[in-house]
């Protein structure tokens, strides 16, 4: 991905944030999308169309790591109220089938954000350019 102005005057981005970040976006689009267009009701299009913009939210953060940043911390919120609410109906058998898998995916990333937030905020910058 193209760097832009503001990640070249704040410090170099390694490619693998900006691969992480666009595979959160793919990861969401694909999962809001098949919940957009199979979601049983309303409810379940709503989530679909919410989870679908988390995924242009990291899309923009894709691009731009260092300008969009702030915004990856509602994405961990998110993620983690999703794994909190979904985890006890995945664990007593209760939940659709696969969403263990979409829990998992959505706890990888989280982690990664957090690693990416945190390196980025103590100034890493000789890991972001360089990890």
């Amino acid at each position: 991905m193209a760097k832009s102005v503001n990640d070249q005057s704040a410090g170099r981005v390694a490619a693998g944030w900006h691969v992480m970040l666009a595979a959160a976006a793919l990861y969401n689009l694909l999962i809001g999308g098949v919940a957009l267009a199979l979601g049983a009701g309303v409810d379940g299009r709503i989530t679909g169309l919410l989870v679908g913009c988390f995924g242009l939210v990291y899309a923009l953060a894709a691009r731009e790591p260092v300008r969009f940043a702030p915004m990856l911390w509602v994405g961990v919120i998110g993620k983690l109220g999703v794994i909190a609410l979904m985890l006890p109906l995945v664990r007593a058998g209760a939940a659709a089938l696969g969403t263990g898998l979409v829990l998992l995916g959505d706890g990888l990333f989280t982690v990664g954000f957090i690693a990416f937030l945190l390196l980025h905020r103590h100034g890493k910058e000789e890991f972001l350019a360089h990890g």
